[in-house]
């Protein structure tokens, strides 16, 4: 889709049309980082927006996160909003284009903010992203969007596409999400063949 460029989201920051923004962390993925014992993990969260998740980790001792977005406002966001976190840990860039090895990725909204067509792709390049242990973790809706971004989907679909080039450990609807999200989050955690 030619609408969805750095402009694109840069302009949505810049004119608070962020509907997808929880304004915190994401209790199932807070949940699930507090249960992390190694602090050394190297981290990647792609299309992190204001940086809640990466924030909290950040101020709970994991010393390697690296967050990274398309939209140089969002990373302006987060150094706003964490001026103690390092420049050279924010990434201005495609998703496609990160490298890699990381030991976890947190998948947050960018899997619901790509073209559906770009999908399996997005699945490829998460596990060509990560370390022989390494693990995607986090959130897909659950639901369908009448228009999009976001774009929604079901589990069936997700399943299908994430076998292709991961290994499923686990997803399944997310008992502690958000209210208005309640019923229409699925939590998984995938990690490489």
């Amino acid at each position: 889709m030619n609408d969805l460029n750095p402009e694109f989201w840069s302009d949505r920051y810049k004119n608070g049309q962020t509907g997808w923004d929880l304004g915190h962390i994401s209790p199932p993925l807070k949940a699930y980082f507090d249960q992390l014992e190694n602090k050394n993990l190297k981290i990647l969260i792609p299309g992190c927006g204001r940086g809640y998740e990466g924030i909290y980790l950040l101020e709970n001792g994991f010393t390697n996160v690296f967050l990274a977005d398309y939209s140089k406002e969002a990373l302006n966001e987060v150094k706003r909003n964490a001026p103690h976190f390092l420049d050279i840990n924010l990434v201005c860039a495609n998703f496609f284009d990160l490298e890699g090895p990381f030991d976890l990725i947190i998948e947050q909204t960018l899997f619901c903010a790509i073209d559906p067509s770009l999908r399996e792709d997005y699945v490829a390049k998460a596990s060509q992203l990560l370390s022989d242990d390494g693990k995607i973790v986090g959130l897909l809706f659950n639901r369908e969007f009448e228009d999009g971004p976001p774009f929604g989907g079901n589990q069936s679909e997700y399943e299908k596409q994430f076998s292709k080039s991961l290994q499923i450990e686990l997803m399944e609807d997310s008992y502690n999400s958000v209210t208005s999200r309640m019923g229409a989050e699925l939590f998984f955690i995938a990690k490489r063949k």
